[in-house]
């Protein structure tokens, strides 16, 4: 019975994320996630207090396992440092090429345009999640660094930071335009940024 509890918050959570992520938070209502989900509208209220509640949680939900994928990518024994960094990027670029113009769109992109300044657990609850993916590139990056990969005074943390802004820049590039072009442009320069 917690199984399919379980497994009913998840579909939730995943077809509600999916709506938002391309009508926005303030397009979308309850009744858009629900109908998503094919749940009667009863049943969002059993799992969630609120559609910012909702929100919060399908931060979580989508996030917390990306944020383990890119650790184990970026602790990749089998690769350098500087190798895991851009193998990662390449995947990304490779990921996006695959898919359709509709599915550029990026969950915690909408809600930080959208909503970081209206509803500000929703704001601190993506800038936790950003920093916990700097924090991730600055270690590799220091790693690259001690291995010789990067310049002795070259800032990790600083360079991460640069990385993980631009990539969102290329991120809204992409829901702006339906263009692989920003993306290919970024990962050419990654490329750049980090062989010696």
């Amino acid at each position: 019975m917690q199984t399919a509890k379980l497994d009913k918050r998840e579909l939730i959570l995943a077809k509600g994320a999916a709506v938002i992520t391309r009508r926005g938070y303030h397009g979308t209502g309850v009744q858009e996630i629900v109908q998503a989900a094919g749940i009667p509208k009863g049943s969002f209220y059993h799992y969630f207090a609120s559609k910012e509640d909702f929100a919060l949680a399908a931060l979580e939900a989508i996030y917390r396992p990306r944020l383990a994928r890119y650790q184990q990518a970026l602790s990749n024994p089998a690769l350098t440092p500087v190798a895991r960094v851009l193998a990662y990027y390449r995947d990304l670029e490779q990921h996006f090429a695959q898919q359709t113009g509709a599915q550029y769109h990026c969950f915690i992109g909408s809600l930080s345009f959208e909503m970081s300044d209206v509803v500000p657990a929703l704001g601190e609850q993506v800038d936790k999640i950003l920093a916990e993916s700097v924090a991730l590139l600055a270690a590799c990056l220091q790693q690259a660094q001690h291995a010789g990969e990067l310049a002795a005074d070259e800032d990790c943390s600083n360079l991460a930071l640069f990385i993980a802004n631009a990539w969102q820049g290329v991120l809204t590039r992409l829901k702006v335009s339906n263009d692989l072009a920003p993306v290919s442009a970024f990962v050419q320069r990654l490329e750049r940024l980090l062989t010696p």
